[in-house]
Order: C-alpha cells, then sequence, then structure tokens
C-alpha cells in the first residue's frame, strides 16, 4: 500500500486585500468548532457584526507582514514541505485549513501519485478543538465523500516528545544566546475556557485552576491549557531557567467570554510596569510565523513594552524550516513510513 502525508496548517487570505481577508475570517470564524455556539447565534456574530467590523483592520494587519512572495505562513510551510520532501521516501503534500490550499486539494494530489494511506500532520504541537481536531474531522469527512478506499491516520499532539522539546529549547537557545534579557514569555494562542472543558474526556478534571493541569489525569491527552503549561516546564527545564524568568500567557482572545489567562498583552504591560527592562517572547504554538507572531506579537507587544518602559524586546522566531525541526519531521515521516530514521 502506497503511503503518503499531507502536512496541514491553518491558512492564510490569498491576499492582505480587504475583500480576501473577509472571505478568509467568514470561512475561519464560521467553523463550529473556532466560534462554538449554535449556527444562529454564530451566523449573528460573524456575519452581523465580525465581517462587517473587522476585515479592514485585519487586513491593515496583514499588510503590515505580508512578504513579497506572498503569505509568511505560507511561504514558510512550502518552504518545509520542500525541505522535508527532500529527505523523506514517500510523496509529501501540504494543505491549509482555512483559504485556498484545501485539505480536498492536498489529498487530490497525493491520490494522483498513487497513494492509498495518508498520514494526516497537523502542524501543531498541541490539541485543541480550533486546531488539531477541526483537522482531522474534516479530513475524514472528505476522505467519506470524496476519497472512500483512502485510509487516513491522524498524528496527535507532539507536544511532550522529548525530540520536540530539544529542537525547540535549542532553537530557543541560539536565538537567544547573544541577547541579555531578564525575563522570558512563553506566549500560546488562546482560547475559550469552554474549550477546555468541552475536550475533557473525563467530564469532570478539568476545573482550569491551580492544581488541575499539574494532577495526572487521562484528560491532558486532549486538554490545551495542560500541554502549553507542560511545554514551558519542559522547555524550561531543558534550559536550566532560574524560577520567575519565565512565564507562560495566552494571546489572540475574541468576543467577551472568559479565555485563557493570563492574556499575553497585559502580561508584557505588567512586566513593563514591574521594572523589567529586557525581554524576549516565544510564542510554541505556532510552528510558523504568522499574523500572530510578526504582528502581533512582535509589533504590537513591543509596542506595549516599550509604552510602560520597557527597552529590549526580543522575538523568538517560530521553528518554520529550521534545519533540527526538519530533520525532526522526516525522521517521524520515516519511522511511520518503516524506515528507521535516527536523528543528530
Amino acid at each position: 500500500m502506497k503511503k503518503g502525508v499531507l502536512l496541514v496548517n491553518l491558512g492564510s487570505p490569498d491576499s492582505p486585500d480587504p475583500k480576501d481577508v473577509k472571505k478568509y475570517l467568514g470561512e475561519f470564524l464560521m467553523d463550529e468548532r473556532v466560534i462554538d455556539v449554535p449556527l444562529w447565534a454564530r451566523n449573528l456574530l460573524v456575519k452581523g457584526i465580525i465581517l462587517n467590523t473587522r476585515p479592514k483592520a485585519s487586513a491593515k494587519a496583514y499588510q503590515k507582514i505580508w512578504w513579497e512572495e506572498g503569505s509568511p505562513l505560507i511561504v514558510i510551510s512550502e518552504r518545509l514541505q520542500q525541505k522535508i520532501k527532500e529527505e523523506v521516501t514517500v510523496p509529501v503534500s501540504l494543505a491549509m485549513r482555512y483559504g485556498s490550499m484545501t485539505i480536498k486539494k492536498g489529498l487530490q494530489e497525493l491520490v494522483d501519485q498513487g497513494v492509498e494511506e495518508v498520514l494526516l500532520f497537523p502542524l501543531y504541537p498541541q490539541f485543541a478543538m480550533a486546531t488539531t481536531e477541526t483537522i482531522t474531522v474534516l479530513a475524514e469527512d472528505i476522505r467519506k465523500r470524496d476519497f472512500p478506499n483512502l485510509k487516513i491516520e491522524s498524528v496527535p499532539a507532539f507536544y511532550n516528545k522529548p525530540d520536540y522539546i530539544t529542537v525547540l529549547s535549542n532553537a530557543i537557545q541560539r536565538h537567544l544566546q547573544d541577547t541579555s534579557y531578564e525575563h522570558l514569555l512563553f506566549s500560546y494562542h488562546g482560547v475559550p475556557e469552554r474549550h477546555i472543558r468541552k475536550s475533557d474526556v473525563t467530564k469532570s478534571h478539568c476545573k482550569i485552576d491551580g492544581s488541575c493541569c499539574a494532577t495526572a489525569s487521562k484528560a491532558h491527552e486532549f486538554c490545551y491549557r495542560h500541554q502549553c503549561k507542560e511545554v514551558t516546564r519542559l522547555v524550561a527545564e531543558k534550559l536550566r531557567l532560574e524560577e520567575g524568568t519565565y512565564s507562560t500567557s495566552f494571546q489572540s482572545r475574541l468576543g467577551f467570554d472568559p479565555w485563557l489567562q493570563p492574556y499575553t498583552d497585559r502580561t508584557i504591560e505588567r512586566l513593563g510596569k514591574e521594572g523589567i527592562k529586557h525581554m524576549a517572547i516565544v510564542t510554541p504554538a505556532f510552528v510558523s510565523d504568522c499574523l500572530e507572531t510578526l504582528e502581533e506579537i512582535a509589533m504590537e507587544g513591543e509596542e506595549i513594552f516599550h509604552e510602560v518602559g520597557g527597552k529590549g524586546f526580543t522575538t523568538v522566531p517560530c521553528l518554520n524550516d529550521d534545519k533540527e525541526f526538519v530533520d525532526l519531521l522526516s525522521k517521524w515521516i520515516e519511522n511511520w513510513v518503516g524506515v528507521p530514521v535516527a536523528i543528530d
């Protein structure tokens, strides 16, 4: 049975033009696993309010970070795909959950090459309803409808894999080795608190308090909050960071419902007000730099920090197409194919 791999990332508008941004936001925000309210309420919120107010502002943000080659997230994802293709023995396609690079197109590309078994690889270290789950559910729906003879196996969250933690830690250390900073902030994309409770397979463990994420439970397999905190803990341990010199926060909240806290923008502000003059920030929920890292963090975050007296603000790039990351994903793919590969 011929095997192939489909890498899947978030997606991007086709251009930073407000019309393209509006189309993209409409698809993204109407996903029931992103805004998980009844359809009538989602229609009212998204089509009645957000799409009439947000696209112009979002388009301006995209214009700030857009590359000559196109969307940074798309360009970086394509570079990652090409480098992995050079290292593995099976076809590798790329798709996005939202936008014109659809999962159906990605699967079709593999099927056209004779692939009968696909490794679906969501490019997210942590599990979340709005990332990994929406990709796997949609891919299965497409398989049933359009490719009934295709077999699909999905890569689970890899947030705590020792070799991933090593690659992430090495990348952070390389980028910060010549940088003087007092505090390292681990900023993860936020999700509504209700997503954590909905993903709790025990239906009782996730209290979103000071102890549930640190108390062993099978709920952790699908708990985004635990998995983010665990990445911070493991990297801090690997880099031997001193207690008090690092922390975790969550960015990109939307609406008025409670989201995971502490919030990144308020944390940056607090650190500056507390006298931190030089800080660094890393965004381990993303593997590819995108609007949320290049504009929200690197631009807006730095502006907030400077406004409250901060001086040095260093952003650590995502893993992107880092060689160690390419080698790691290639190793995992080849092991799935059945070709044992070691990583240096």
